[in-house]
């Protein structure tokens, strides 16, 4: 391959699979060089069958191929594809490779007992010691513990969403490490699936296949993909940071060490990019997880719900013939009383679909306080909220760590909720960069790059981001004083 010049850059494809939509995307790098255009948006639905919810994953992976069919027809000389999304979810293949059933969704409440049954054979303290995972009910080892026998034993393999898709684009089989560090079933010290708990758990270690890292060859297009993309044969896939948030903390424009990352949207991911895992019985007890991100660093964060609280409450409204205009509800927001009424986003209540703003009344009422009595107070009440679960995870992450924070970096989609920004900003009292909101396609491009040889470091990818991509800024401008009683309100001083 020729080498690029910054009048020719290369061309990556990347899938990027989000909870509510998945797009394809193709980003062209060259020395100064950052430019992606998206090329296909498709939505992503998931389906309440009798007794259970699941995600549509041919109707995800039919997105996908119209997208890189988009890609070839919009772009040329695509060197390569990669693709990722959430974590936790799986699908299971027979031992000729046939699907056993749609993957369940990590929303789908079949996990609830089986917490308890996983911990009878792994004790919470020991299993932390292994994974160095934060306690999710949905994290893939419960599900493994929910799920039925007989189908379980008919699998021949476990893949996580991204690592099935990319086996119906290549034949190849394999687990991308950042994915694989969700499960509950990788040892973050030892980096491999972990034979213990797999043991313990009665699960047989022949499910799970072996380790990629990002950057790794996967394999070249399968003939029928080729033929239906119009892709060359010869294009290869790429195994990236298959998880979201890792590709997302790929692209954190971090000019020095001493900052802490957000990755906004759905969920909030926050904390710090660390060089080895924090396993304490104080992090355990903190929930805090330890994820694998590239270069066998350890994305020490912990899950908030985020801005689903938002969205669920717009489709609340939006379905009961309310308004639902976001820059309107921002505006009424900004304009709202401060801390009037405040909610712990981790509530339980909180995680499954349905009428978000009637959960927060009732918390309200359950604790208190008046609940919030117009639609903008209630999206001040939830951006206040995530604010504050902002400002205590990141003030936890680095006590327990012992690192300090300079700067926050705010990136993926709710980087553009100016409100939240500087929200966020008030509450940790330290400056909040924004941006860029499309962080998780431009990690996955950049470990293809970095594959083919045009960055060469993680300071390089993010040195490239923060010249290239549209950053704002937000200085702290909030009463200290505030937000610590505020905190204490929820719990979260």
């Amino acid at each position: 391959m020729p080498a690029p010049s910054s009048a020719f850059p290369t061309a990556f494809a990347a899938a990027d699979l989000g909870a509510g939509s998945g797009r394809v995307i193709v980003g062209r790098v060259g020395p100064r060089n950052l430019d992606l255009a998206e090329v296909h948006r498709f939505a992503n639905t998931p389906v309440q069958l009798p007794g259970a919810l699941h995600w549509d994953i041919l109707a995800l992976y039919q997105g996908v191929l119209d997208g890189l069919r988009a890609a070839a027809r919009d772009a040329t000389g695509i060197a390569s594809v990669g693709i990722d999304s959430w974590a936790v979810d799986y699908g299971l293949l027979d031992p000729g490779g046939a699907l056993l059933g749609n993957p369940y969704h990590y929303r789908d409440p079949r996990t609830e007992q089986a917490v308890g049954k996983v911990w009878d054979r792994v004790g919470a303290a020991e299993l932390y010691q292994v994974s160095g995972l934060q306690h999710l009910p949905f994290n893939t080892v419960f599900q493994l513990a929910a799920e039925d026998p007989g189908r379980l034993a008919s699998a021949g393999t476990l893949l996580l969403i991204p690592d099935l898709l990319t086996h119906w684009l290549t034949g190849s089989t394999g687990a991308e490490v950042t994915n694989a560090s969700t499960t509950g079933l990788y040892d973050t010290r030892g980096g491999d699936w972990s034979g213990p708990v797999l043991a313990a758990l009665a699960i047989d270690p022949a499910l799970l296949p072996p380790l990629r890292r990002p950057g790794d060859p996967v394999g070249r297009l399968l003939p029928q993909v080729a033929g239906y993309t119009g892709l060359p044969a010869s294009t290869q896939v790429t195994a990236v940071a298959s998880h979201d948030t890792a590709s997302a903390v790929v692209a954190v424009p971090a000019t020095g060490p001493d900052f802490a990352y957000i990755s906004c949207g759905t969920w909030s991911l926050a904390g710090l990019e660390l060089d080895a895992p924090v396993l304490t019985e104080a992090s355990r007890a903190a929930n805090f997880t330890n994820e694998l991100g590239i270069d066998r660093t350890i994305r020490f964060l912990r899950n908030i719900m985020g801005l689903w609280l938002l969205s669920e409450s717009l489709r609340t409204w939006e379905a009961n013939g309310q308004p639902a205009h976001l820059p309107a509800l921002l505006a009424q927001a900004a304009a709202a009383r401060p801390f009037a009424a405040l909610v712990d986003p981790d509530a339980p209540e909180f995680l499954p679909p349905g009428d978000i703003p009637a959960r927060i009344a009732g918390y309200c009422a359950r604790t208190g306080q008046a609940p919030p009595e117009s639609q903008g107070a209630v999206v001040r009440c939830i951006l206040e909220s995530l604010a504050l679960a902002h400002r205590h995870t990141l003030r936890q992450a680095a006590d327990l760590a012992g690192r300090d924070i300079r700067v926050v970096h705010m990136v993926g989609g709710g980087s553009r909720n100016d409100l939240l920004c500087q929200l966020t900003a008030d509450a940790t009292g330290l400056p909040v960069v924004a941006g860029p909101t499309e962080a998780t396609a431009l990690g996955n491009i950049l470990v293809q790059a970095r594959a083919h040889g045009l960055v060469q470091d993680r300071a390089a990818m993010r040195r490239l981001v923060a010249d290239t991509q549209h950053l704002r800024h937000y200085t702290p401008r909030g009463d200290e004083r505030a937000w610590a009683a505020a905190a204490a309100r929820v719990g979260l001083g």
